[in-house]
């Protein structure tokens, strides 16, 4: 590699929360990467640690216009992740600081999860699970009593980005009516035909589905998209997934729904109001934990071995492009339409080591 990267300034944040471990440190190494890691969620802290710095690795932290106005030489924010809600893509854009993402890293996990949810809600198997261990053999039977077969029911993706469509492929194996909805309705539909997809508007969707799956990033437009009118709408009898974002739903009105029985159940992996990544273990409060009919996870839908290395490569591979003065890979630019700071070439893929 021609140009020197140990001469950069790098900052890897939540670097204890989500430590640096032996995969990501041996590609540092590889690419000659001197990180300099912090943990803070200060925004003071967070400016002081960035704020002369070339690349920033991001994973839960802030980045607000007032931060990123006083990233004096940064580059690149690479985000190792998908989800860049955190960030204000459009100031970095404005500054020439280019914001990258791995966003096919996790798909089939995602896809993974939310079919686990489902199955998991439609058998009742954490209902059995308990009482077998409570030795209530008979109503554990019992429970299972309602259980609908699953290719007599029909699912609905709320967007229909690369993990809906991995969904949609899974469940079509099981017997599924599928329906989607997405932004651009008017958007060419050979995807969709190919998996046996119906395209359908959110009101019919929501209407006509047992298993309501969201697969969508948080803006203002899906801010609270599944409200108490969204959940209203759904049948009585249906699920909710949401492996996406917690804010996308209004977590009080679903609990209302659970508990009220305007809805069945819901498999939840991501929250509004529920700290995951920062909270100590330990008991809180939340209508979400009263409740028998939801399923909750610690947003670990991206969860595996093969999904961690994925995007720990394609963030690494985001800075190392920038810092040689090439574009990343095309589909791994957030902020699309940036002018870089620093002139750069085409993005070249030889630049890079092999895995």
């Amino acid at each position: 590699m021609s140009v020197d990267l140990g001469q950069f300034k790098v900052v890897r944040l939540s670097a204890t929360s989500f430590a640096v471990r032996e995969f990501e440190a041996s590609l540092f190494e590889r690419y000659g990467l001197s990180i300099n890691k912090f943990e803070t969620t200060d925004p003071d802290e967070v400016t002081t640690a960035i704020q002369d710095a070339d690349a920033v690795f991001v994973i839960t932290n802030y980045l607000p216009a007032e931060i990123i106005d006083r990233l004096t030489r940064c580059r690149v924010i690479s985000r190792i992740g998908t989800g860049c809600d955190k960030i204000d893509t459009d100031r970095a854009r404005e500054r020439g600081i280019l914001v990258t993402n791995v966003p096919y890293f996790c798909i089939e996990e995602q896809a993974d999860h939310a079919l686990a949810l489902i199955l998991a809600l439609e058998r009742k198997l954490p209902q059995m699970s308990q009482l077998m261990r409570e030795g209530g053999w008979q109503r554990s039977r019992e429970v299972n009593k309602t259980n609908r077969r699953v290719s007599t029911r029909t699912l609905g993706l709320v967007g229909f980005g690369n993990s809906a469509k991995h969904l949609a492929r899974r469940a079509g194996g099981f017997g599924m009516r599928i329906l989607a909805t997405r932004r651009n309705m008017d958007a060419p539909r050979d995807e969709a035909d190919a998996l046996g997809v119906e395209m359908v508007d959110l009101e019919t969707l929501l209407r006509e589905s047992d298993y309501v799956s969201l697969h969508l990033d948080l803006s203002k437009a899906t801010y609270h998209m599944i409200d108490a009118k969204a959940l209203a709408t759904m049948k009585p009898d249906a699920f909710l997934i949401n492996t996406s974002r917690g804010a996308i739903v209004d977590e009080i009105a679903l609990a209302d729904a659970l508990r009220s029985g305007k809805l069945r159940g819901a498999g939840i992996d991501t929250f509004e109001t529920i700290d995951v990544h920062y909270a100590e273990d330990g008991p809180q409060e939340h209508p979400f934990f009263e409740l028998e009919n939801i399923i909750l996870t610690p947003h670990c839908a991206a969860a595996s071995l093969e999904a961690g290395q994925d995007v720990t490569r394609g963030s690494i591979e985001n800075v190392v492009s920038v810092l040689s003065d090439r574009m990343p890979a095309e589909g791994n630019i957030v902020n699309r339409g940036v002018v870089p700071r620093q002139p750069l070439k085409p993005h070249d893929p030889e630049i890079l080591i092999s895995p």
